[in-house]
């Protein structure tokens, strides 16, 4: 009822997100939005009705509430509740775009059901990357809102990945490339793979060699570098600013990383014909 989608095409936009505590006892907003709501609660309860479904959400609780929906109060919500909040848009693939974009030699989007309500989060790696990404939301790095929907997006796909009835099917190797997609502008780091997947970086390597045939610096590499020739065809950027936007702050690097990549430099690249 009232589910919202995640597809590998239409990236979240966020337009606010933050953490609050009810200083007083209230009642949830009677209103309808345009934009839809992620919830987590970590104290308290907060009770929300959702069209003409109640709802009370304990701590632990993650709920999504959708976009053109009414949503209000009738149980009061009491003083001392703490919750974090995002509010974001995120488009579903109708048939019709479907049936226009892609055909029998472009393979179909993918496309997966957020769960509406879980339960029993306190404690769990997805409850510290809930926090985690209120914090980076308000970070003062300089690339913060360059990143903010990709963390978002990463940030779905693992709630979606830990609803057991309704998440993706993603294995461990297709986990690593999906993080490593996401993340290409980041320098290539063993121990943040490990922090990120509570796994050895040897055990990790050996099982991406051995199903990808390629090792994950290789992986990352490829990705930037796939990037990056998107943005010498499409645009009129300079070199180093590219080299910039896939994470190279030596644009020297980046070249003699683009020509063993691509066995020419990315001059020469943006100056071959290209069809589109």
């Amino acid at each position: 009822m009232n589910e919202l989608f995640l597809s590998n095409i239409a990236m979240p936009i966020v337009s606010s997100c933050d953490y609050l505590a009810a200083s007083e006892p209230f009642f949830h907003a009677d209103r309808i939005t345009d934009f839809h709501v992620m919830i987590y609660v970590t104290d308290g309860c907060i009770h929300v009705t959702e069209g003409d479904t109640d709802y009370a959400l304990s701590p632990g609780s993650l709920f999504f509430l959708k976009s053109g929906i009414r949503h209000y109060g009738r149980t009061e919500i009491a003083r001392g509740t703490r919750w974090h909040y995002v509010h974001f848009y995120v488009d579903s693939i109708s048939d019709k775009i479907k049936k226009k974009v892609f055909s029998e030699t472009r393979p179909l989007p993918l496309q997966v059901t957020l769960p509406k309500l879980l339960t029993d989060l306190t404690d769990s790696e997805l409850e510290r990357q809930i926090l985690s990404f209120t914090e980076y939301f308000h970070s003062t790095e300089p690339q913060h809102k360059w990143n903010i929907n990709q963390q978002f997006f990463t940030l779905l796909t693992e709630i979606a990945s830990h609803d057991k009835g309704e998440g993706l099917p993603l294995n461990l190797t297709d986990r690593i490339a999906q993080y490593l997609t996401v993340h290409y502008e980041q320098p290539f780091s063993a121990a943040v793979l490990e922090h990120k997947f509570f796994l050895s970086y040897k055990h990790m390597a050996a099982v991406f060699k051995k199903e990808k045939q390629l090792t994950m610096q290789q992986y990352h590499t490829r990705v930037r570098m796939n990037i990056a020739c998107k943005l010498l065809r499409s645009t009129l950027l300079p070199i180093g600013e590219i080299s910039l936007k896939v994470g190279y702050s030596d644009m020297l690097y980046f070249s003699r990383c683009f020509h063993a990549h691509m066995g020419m430099s990315p001059t020469e690249y943006r100056r071959q014909p290209h069809t589109y």
